[in-house]
């Protein structure tokens, strides 16, 4: 029987970034799970604080030379791969010089969002997905970690939802407590269409004249994972009110497993549903 593949998308990774408890499950979560016999994959942001030749990136040429279109613009991807130490598992790291080589990573030195946030989103979360084609590797798990994720869900659900390589895909979304949606603007829904979808598309992602980046990813995804310990009032009524699977919040002693147990839980009702 061959292995279970899982592909882990995270907004940071020990130890390349660490802004948070995102960091510190995205490292452990895909050695405990590639341990268990699982085969994985790790895509995440090349942040320009990332120093390349400390952790001994290199650029994947055979990966490299696509374009990303974000608001009508075209971006060149390149992929870069790191081994992560103390793991025998690589990490691949998507760059772009426009979008990713300041010295900061959300917000600039006096602590103010980047204003083209919500473009850096767009094109990261098209790009996993261009790469996971390029890879012509089909995972039967893809567990997005944090907000700058949250589109990979309905991208999955909806322009690709035909692709081959993404039929049998189970998509988790892991929820954190931070999020950087409110800054986006009525402008984010246009730059995040893709193929021939519409902006009423992407209607799970606003509320009002807010950007729900969160609520948007819950309503697209397979399945739930509570990252954090509480949510705004708004995420957790739409975690209340949903009849997906949700896997409540887990301490540091006991997500590795019940991470684990979820994706095997997920898997079998795949099995049985077939």
């Amino acid at each position: 029987m061959s292995k279970k593949k899982v592909l882990i998308v995270s907004q940071e990774m020990q130890p390349y970034t660490a802004l948070s408890e995102v960091a510190a499950i995205a490292r452990k979560l895909p050695q405990y799970v590639q341990e268990k016999g699982m085969e994985i994959r790790v895509l995440m942001p090349r942040f320009g604080t990332i120093n390349e030749r400390r952790h001994r990136l290199h650029e994947v040429v055979r990966l490299s030379g696509m374009n990303i279109i974000v608001d009508d613009d075209d971006y060149p991807l390149i992929i870069k791969v790191a081994s992560l130490p103390g793991a025998r598992m690589q990490v691949y790291f998507l760059d772009n010089e426009d979008f990713f080589k300041r010295k900061s990573v959300f917000e600039d030195a006096k602590g103010k969002p980047f204003d083209d946030n919500s473009d850096r989103m767009v094109f990261f979360c098209k790009g996993v997905i261009e790469t996971v084609k390029k890879f012509g590797w089909p995972p039967d798990i893809v567990h997005c970690h944090g907000w700058m994720t949250s589109l990979i869900p309905f991208y999955l659900k909806t322009a690709y939802k035909n692709e081959p390589l993404f039929q049998n895909s189970k998509v988790i979304y892991s929820a954190y407590e931070n999020s950087m949606g409110k800054d986006f603007g009525e402008s984010f829904l246009e730059k995040a269409t893709i193929n021939n979808l519409e902006v009423e598309d992407l209607n799970a992602y606003r509320n009002g004249d807010d950007i729900t980046l969160h609520e948007g990813a819950i309503t697209h995804a397979d399945a739930v994972i509570k990252g954090s310990e509480s949510f705004s009032d708004e995420v957790t009524a739409k975690l209340d009110a949903s009849e997906k699977s949700v896997l409540e919040f887990k301490t540091e002693e006991e997500y590795l497993a019940a991470y684990l147990e979820f994706y095997n839980l997920l898997l079998e009702s795949e099995v049985s549903s077939s």
